[in-house]
């Protein structure tokens, strides 16, 4: 396993920083697949015989290990480095995809909820944070966009998954045969497009800069520091719990939409002369997929200039707005319910793409990979959180007889309080204190003072 270690991995001079995102996409398009999970809702439902809160298991439990997986293998995945990470994600993934195969095969459902839930959900967490640290050293002159070039890969994994599945599972038939092979087929063809990114992806050295750039001297004014903190003092500081609540608030409004996407819609439009059929339902999540997924990239690449704090007033602010328009006008028009929906899902995704920009503007970039993995501990009580209101919500529901788009009001209202309570802690983020700074080292004044080193000849 030599070629993975971290010293095979850094980059000779001469090498291009943009054939970093690259690597990065090939590793988050595929564990994006998550996010078509409602794709196999129904069908599962119908040949294992479960409730809707059953088939949220599998993509439920994923999330809990993505940010479990993320929290205990961030450090070491920093000291790994990232072409070991990926490679472990590649594992763990598609595994999760062959068990899940596997389980549906025998009909025994608790080995899918194992496989895609437990295993692959490792590989989710993974994978998730792999790149983003090497990104950020990459690209600190802009850190927000290059994070949101790799992370919209994740957001926009459905885009592709969806309509895929959707396909297979036509193919092959909405039977226990037919859901295994879309699975079985899921965890070779990921296997081999992860292993582009495994192979592909570089680091730099550790003075390396991009050519020609200083750190910007309003930094200060936009909560940015040159000075660092370790993982182990950042979730010592107020801040870090504040963008805890931040995350956690901000994927739960976005999740509960996205993990029940095409049932939502159809239910949503029920009893309107305009309803939505299963097909178009399908159509409805690779739109929010597309939006989930250039949220990702605009709205991190706007971070860059606006501040991180802003845009996070957006989100939070903007993203409440929406949900009280979709409670009291949402089924008045399917325009106007797809439309507020994928702008929910493009703060859901602009969010993941500038947490870590945001972390490194508090902590710096020392440990920056260590302590996303711990504030992606957020997601997994978010990826619980938000199905399981909008679906034991909706379960409720419909055993009491209702039926429409009021099966669905209750649990907007929660997200409604928690985007607000989101926006107050945001508010409440101010610049980390001192004493939890690292020691300057003899490496960091040359950081900060813009000097250039001799790796600034790798390409810009």
């Amino acid at each position: 396993m030599e070629l993975l270690e971290r010293s095979r991995t850094i980059a000779k001079p001469g090498w291009s920083r943009w054939l970093v995102p690259p690597a990065a996409l090939a590793i988050h398009l595929s564990i994006g697949q998550a996010y078509a999970w409602s794709v196999f809702k129904p069908p599962l439902e119908k040949t294992l015989h479960i409730s809707g809160t059953g088939s949220a298991l599998p993509f439920q439990l994923a999330i809990v290990m993505l940010g479990l997986s993320a929290a205990f293998g961030g450090t070491l995945v920093e000291r790994k480095g990232p072409r070991w990470a990926m490679f472990v994600s590649l594992v763990a993934f598609c595994s999760g995809l062959l068990i899940s195969s596997l389980g549906v095969a025998l009909s025994q459902y608790w080995i899918v909820v194992l496989g895609y839930g437990f295993v692959g959900g490792i590989g989710l967490g993974i994978g998730y944070i792999s790149p983003v640290s090497t990104l950020i050293k990459w690209f600190p002159d802009r850190p927000g966009m290059a994070t949101g070039i790799a992370i919209m890969g994740f957001g926009g994994g459905a885009l592709i998954a969806s309509p895929w599945s959707s396909q297979m599972l036509t193919s092959f038939g909405v039977t226990t045969s037919g859901i295994s092979k879309a699975f079985l087929i899921h965890g070779i063809a990921y296997a081999v497009f992860m292993a582009l990114g495994v192979a592909l992806i570089r680091v730099p050295r550790p003075d390396w800069r991009p050519a020609g750039w200083t750190p910007d001297a309003n930094a200060p004014k936009k909560l940015v520091t040159t000075a660092n903190v370790s993982a182990r003092n950042a979730v010592k500081t107020p801040q870090f719990w504040l963008l805890w609540i931040v995350l956690c608030f901000n994927v739960t409004a976005g999740i509960g939409i996205l993990e029940k996407a095409a049932p939502m819609i159809v239910d949503f439009f029920k009893n309107t002369s305009t309803p939505v059929a299963t097909t178009a339902a399908v159509g409805f999540t690779a739109l929010l997929s597309l939006a989930n997924m250039l949220g990702r990239f605009v709205w991190s690449s706007l971070s860059d200039r606006v501040g991180r704090k802003n845009i996070y007033r957006f989100y939070l602010g903007a993203g409440a707005l929406l949900y009280l328009l979709l409670l009291t006008a949402g089924n008045s028009s399917t325009q106007l319910f797809v439309i507020a929906a994928m702008a929910i899902l493009s703060f859901y995704g602009g969010g993941f793409a500038t947490i870590p920009a945001y972390l490194r503007d508090l902590f710096g970039t020392f440990q920056v990979g260590a302590i996303h993995g711990r504030l992606l501990t957020a997601w997994s009580v978010a990826g619980v959180l938000g199905p399981l209101i909008v679906n034991a919500i909706a379960d409720a529901g419909k055993s009491a007889g209702h039926t429409g788009s009021s099966l669905y009001t209750t649990s907007f209202y929660i997200m409604i309080a928690l985007l607000v309570i989101g926006f107050v802690a945001n508010e409440l983020i101010r610049p980390v204190s001192a004493k939890f700074h690292e020691p300057a080292t003899d490496e960091q004044p040359a950081a900060e003072n813009g000097s250039e080193s001799a790796e600034s000849t790798v390409k810009n």
